[in-house]
């Protein structure tokens, strides 16, 4: 693993970033595809993820070849196909469809702080995970998640709280993931070794 940079993404080869911005030690794997896309802080994705219109919080773990804002076609019309919206491409005297092209970025989904998205998962747009939530290898999200909570299916349906409810508001109260650099390396230890109850117990959550 390279050592990451607070500023400057890391981003792997074959990576195609398209009016995107990434916070301090966050890196990109292999192949992905990032659009109008905000990741925060130590977030990172493995290989060929492919993200769009997506807020991303804080220490987001995104495996391989996860999807993030999946991109729709029009149900209402009289054609599915994107010769509609992306016209230029097949006509020279026809222009795009920038309408269809804003509504579809205004569509955000979001990804609380300290996630896991498992490999090939898929996250629908406007679809919100909530802090600390873990979403199944191959689960296909298309309802908001409750924070703490992990999801598996098609689609993703609630398996269990990953900590008890009462452990998780004091997490989220704690707010560890706004802890700057040096506060986390001074309590490196205690994330490797303490259960959640007892970190809690040791730094006032």
């Amino acid at each position: 693993m390279p050592k990451l940079s607070a500023d400057t993404p890391t981003i792997h080869p074959d990576c195609e970033i398209t009016d995107s911005s990434f916070g301090a030690y966050t890196e990109i794997g292999r192949g992905s595809r990032v659009a109008h896309s905000a990741v925060g802080d130590y977030s990172y994705c493995d290989r060929y993820c492919d993200i769009a219109n997506a807020r991303i919080g804080k220490f987001a773990n995104i495996a391989s070849f996860v999807r993030i804002g999946a991109t729709d076609h029009p149900l209402d019309r009289a054609s599915l196909h994107h010769f509609m919206y992306r016209s230029a491409s097949y006509w020279e005297d026809a222009q795009d469809d920038t309408e269809w092209f804003d509504q579809r970025r205004s569509r955000l989904s979001h990804i609380g702080h300290d996630t896991w998205i498992g490999h090939n998962a898929q996250i629908k747009p406007e679809v919100t995970i909530g802090h600390g939530a873990v979403v199944a290898s191959g689960a296909v999200v298309t309802r908001d998640v409750a924070p703490y909570t992990i999801v598996a299916g098609l689609p993703a349906t609630p398996v269990r709280d990953r900590v008890p409810p009462a452990i998780s508001e004091r997490l989220i109260a704690l707010a560890w993931w706004d802890w700057s650099h040096d506060q986390l390396r001074a309590a490196l230890e205690d994330f490797r070794r303490l259960s959640a109850e007892a970190f809690l117990e040791k730094h006032g959550g």
